[in-house]
């Protein structure tokens, strides 16, 4: 195995995440605060270690292949965590909350364990939201140039044309990088002049920006979308985080190329789009037919709540702009089932994606009628093309291990003395890197820090198990990864 690729790859990122510490460093000096020092040192200490593995790496880099691939993609999950935790640390807080808060950050999960945002230094609040913004791109760049090559999960139903193993792995993805980096800007730009646009301030518009297109959710106020409520901004958030939701490669074509037609025919969108409508509807005609009185005004401010939050749930971005876990025991139930559906494949969004829920119904429905008339050989077929057996395969492999983290994770939640909805919930928020439960303590109203620290670190891992789509990490701990 070639590390050297590797290690210099994560030395160039960790000197990068340095250089993005700065910014914050000049917000918390043009506020006149005296937690300038904490960017400061934070930034040097980055920049000097990425800039020594940097050094340390150089010559004639290797040709990398799979095994350095699955390598790579969880060591800069797993690394940058720790070099991001390094401002949440010198700001006070503990191991357990700083490297917490960082894996939800760059996870996009937007689980927090802050209180207190409205009167935070606002270069801690940049950091979070640009932690966010970074992770966002790179699971971005991960679902569409890492894992369909790795052959992870069915992603490689998405591989691109023109991708090629032999010895230009790493230079595709600097391409297919740049490529998605510039349509990431110019929406997120985008969503930040249009929040501008609805009241916010600059500052409060920017970071909400990168928390949207990330779909992230972190939010430099306690109440978060709820202290927008009287504006327009939930308007601008509901379309855009609908967007973070959408392949990312679709909407380059679109926007770079004016392409319009691979978004209309894949189907991954139209799905997206119907399910979102449908827990929406839901939750607006159990109110309007059984609660009395009925908890909103009238059906189209219904319809708009549940919207939101429902958009905001499948695509993990976690805003919440009202507490809807006192809407009511099903709505809850709505809710939990949206956590575990996502997004798109090769989107922001978190989750089990459309694509894999859309085979495996297609699966379930062809082995039922195989069981029946056992001599019925039935295609099953995606956007048009016949599934061969290997998707299939890494479709239902990735599904089982995806409940099975979940349940490992409810259940030793549940260890720490938490009530049961607490530890589900809290289970489903992480592997699907949602952010906000249900319940009073880790719901939309509250947040992550009352949990004991060791279920906060299981609630960690489980958020980088959900988003570097398990099997990848599975496959480096297993003995003949390393054997080779």
């Amino acid at each position: 195995m070639q590390l050297r690729p590797i290690f210099l790859a994560i030395g160039i990122m960790t000197v990068l995440l340095g250089l993005a510490m700065i910014p914050c460093a000049l917000m918390d000096y043009a506020d006149g605060r005296a937690e300038t020092y904490v960017f400061e040192v934070s930034a040097f200490g980055s920049i000097l270690i990425g800039a020594c593995m940097w050094v340390l790496s150089r010559g004639d880099v290797e040709r990398t292949g799979q095994r350095e691939g699955f390598l790579l993609t969880v060591l800069v999950w797993v690394f940058l965590p720790m070099i991001a935790a390094i401002p949440f640390l010198a700001s006070g807080m503990t191991v357990t909350d700083s490297l917490f808060e960082t894996i939800s950050g760059l996870t996009t999960t937007g689980a927090t364990v802050m209180t207190g945002l409205d009167d935070m230094p606002r270069g801690l609040l940049l950091w979070r939201a640009i932690l966010q913004w970074i992770g966002g791109i790179g699971i971005i760049v991960t679902a569409i140039a890492i894992l369909p090559q790795l052959r992870v999960g069915g992603m490689q139903l998405f591989e691109l044309e023109s991708s090629d193993m032999s010895g230009k792995f790493l230079p595709r993805i600097t391409d297919i990088a740049a490529y998605l980096g510039f349509t990431y800007l110019l929406i997120s730009m985008l969503c930040a002049l249009l929040y501008y646009l609805t009241g916010m301030d600059w500052f409060d518009a920017i970071t909400h920006a990168m928390t949207t297109m990330s779909a992230g959710g972190y939010s430099t106020h306690d109440a978060s979308f709820g202290y927008f409520s009287e504006t327009n901004a939930p308007y601008v958030a509901t379309i855009f985080m609908f967007i973070a939701g959408l392949p990312f490669s679709l909407l380059a074509m679109l926007m770079l190329q004016g392409r319009l037609r691979p978004m209309l025919s894949d189907p991954q969108p139209r799905v997206y789009l119907g399910l979102a409508l449908i827990f929406s509807t839901i939750i607006v005609v159990y109110h309007e037919a059984v609660v009395d009185p009925p908890i909103f005004d009238h059906i189209f401010h219904g319809f708009k709540e549940a919207l939101f939050n429902i958009i905001s749930i499948m695509t993990g971005t976690g805003y919440a702009s009202a507490p809807y876990d006192t809407w009511g025991q099903p709505v809850m139930v709505v809710f939990l089932g949206a956590t575990f559906v996502g997004g798109c494949a090769g989107s922001a969004a978190c989750g089990l994606k459309m694509f894999r829920l859309e085979i495996a119904a297609k699966t379930i429905i062809a082995y039922s009628q195989r069981m029946i008339q056992p001599h019925r050989r039935t295609p099953i077929r995606y956007a048009g093309k016949a599934v061969d057996e290997e998707v299939l395969q890494s479709v239902m492999v990735f599904v089982s291990l995806y409940l099975l983290t979940f349940l490992v994770s409810a259940a030793l939640i549940s260890l720490t003395g938490v009530d049961a909805l607490t530890a589900i919930s809290g289970a489903a928020t992480s592997v699907s890197n949602v952010g906000p439960g249900l319940g009073p303590m880790i719901g939309p109203s509250g947040t992550f820090q009352l949990l004991p620290d060791f279920a906060k670190w299981v609630c960690a891992i489980a958020m980088l198990l959900g988003r570097l789509e398990f099997v990848a990490v599975f496959v480096v701990l297993t003995r003949r990864f390393w054997r080779g």
